[in-house]
């Protein structure tokens, strides 16, 4: 039987609460190590997007089929159509 555990997160250094159940998911779902992180801390690492705050090169580009002008996120070829969102979603 698993006992509650008291950890140190290696963010912001705040001790919390490794629950007994919470080790029981763990071991359930097959994972050996303990968490590093507080709850605060694994939210905002999540909601950061894994800490990657690149944004996406987009290119610009002619719609096959309207002939608008648009934005994609791919170097377009000039064997290849290349759509607007809108008529894209037309073809699907």
């Amino acid at each position: 039987m698993n006992q509650d555990k008291t950890l140190s997160c290696r963010d912001c250094g705040a001790e919390f609460i490794f629950t007994a159940s919470e080790q029981d998911f763990y071991a359930e779902k097959g994972f050996t190590n303990e968490p590093t992180r507080c709850r605060d801390c694994r939210n905002a690492r999540k909601n950061s997007n894994g800490g990657n705050t690149a944004r996406r090169e987009m290119f610009p580009a002619t719609c096959a089929e309207c002939g608008s002008q648009t934005q994609v996120p791919f170097k377009p070829r000039d064997d290849r159509p290349v759509y607007c969102s809108e008529c894209f979603s037309k073809q699907r």
